[in-house]
């Protein structure tokens, strides 16, 4: 079997990754296209301005403040030095490889196998390890689970996701505001307009119809757009260790290990996505997962 080059398996997520974000764009576009019809310009205009302004203020305060957030949340506490001090060194060591600033090191008490990075630019991360993943992994799965957490950080995928939430939630809010907004003769101002009225009616509905299933399809995309960028994380790690089966070996011992009720607690739904791994393990994959299965992340990397 012909071995899998991570340079192309790189370039490949990246390019998956870019066409998903461009189908969110599309969808934005084809919603104001539609309810442009339907509106005077002036009142299109407003709609879609507020909601991006809106979308804006929400998603970039959660960006400007996302691991303060995330580690408040899992109650994460600095990683001592000394007693930490492999973890350090491993850490530094990747960063070096990267050519980034070394990430502030944080430890979370959780007895399963879990990491992960935020921050919104390589000088502003930070790395949150499990005391799971210290225990149970050895010497080169830890590197493999640090080089992924790293390989977030080098390429921007923080941004990258939140550029994606700040359309996505434009598109959510320009959606209720326009269904909304129906409710209180929206269309006034195009019954002179040269546009025949069975025409009007016609994109009325296709804007009602795109206004209700918008939210949803680029949720999806939204979702496969992190899905994407975990395939990408697993491949800069092989490329910056030129070890993947170091991290192969870590995600079969995640996919292995029984998640106790205990180790969830503390950790929102809203931030699985940030984890190398779901810390919820379900059960069935699908469109509405946050991560790729495991078994197609173990095979990639063991063709590599």
């Amino acid at each position: 079997m012909q071995r899998k080059n991570f340079y192309d398996e790189i370039s490949k997520n990246k390019t998956r990754s870019f066409i998903l974000l461009l189908a969110v764009f599309i969808v934005l576009v084809a919603i104001g296209y539609a309810i442009s019809f339907a509106f005077s310009p002036d009142y299109f205009i407003l709609i879609m301005s507020m909601s991006i302004i809106l979308s804006l203020i929400y998603v970039l305060a959660t960006y400007y403040n996302s691991d303060k957030i995330a580690l408040s949340s899992v109650k994460a506490v600095p990683a001592d030095e000394k007693k930490y001090q492999h973890l350090h060194n491993i850490i530094e060591g990747l960063c070096i490889g990267e050519g980034i600033p070394k990430p502030k090191v944080y430890i979370m008490e959780n007895e399963n196998i879990n990491a992960f990075a935020s921050g919104r630019d390589p000088n502003h991360a930070i790395i949150c390890v499990t005391t799971g993943t210290i225990k149970k992994l050895n010497n080169s799965e830890l590197e493999g689970v640090l080089a992924h957490e790293i390989s977030h950080i080098k390429n921007y995928d923080m941004r990258f996701m939140t550029v994606v939430a700040v359309v996505v939630g434009a598109i959510a809010i320009f959606s209720q505001i326009f269904l909304r907004s129906l409710m209180f003769g929206g269309m006034k101002g195009k019954s002179d307009s040269n546009r025949g009225g069975a025409a009007i009616i016609i994109f009325v509905l296709i804007g009602v119809a795109l206004a209700i299933l918008a939210p949803l399809i680029v949720k999806l995309v939204q979702l496969g757009i992190s899905r994407k960028r975990e395939f990408l994380a697993d491949s800069s790690a092989a490329k910056l260790t030129r070890f993947p089966k170091g991290l192969a070996n870590a995600l079969k011992k995640i996919k292995t290990e029984v998640v106790d009720k205990k180790n969830t607690k503390q950790i929102s739904s809203a931030l699985a996505p940030l984890f190398i791994s779901d810390p919820f393990k379900k059960k069935v994959q699908n469109l509405f997962s946050t991560h790729p299965p495991l078994e197609k992340r173990i095979e990639i990397l063991e063709g590599m």
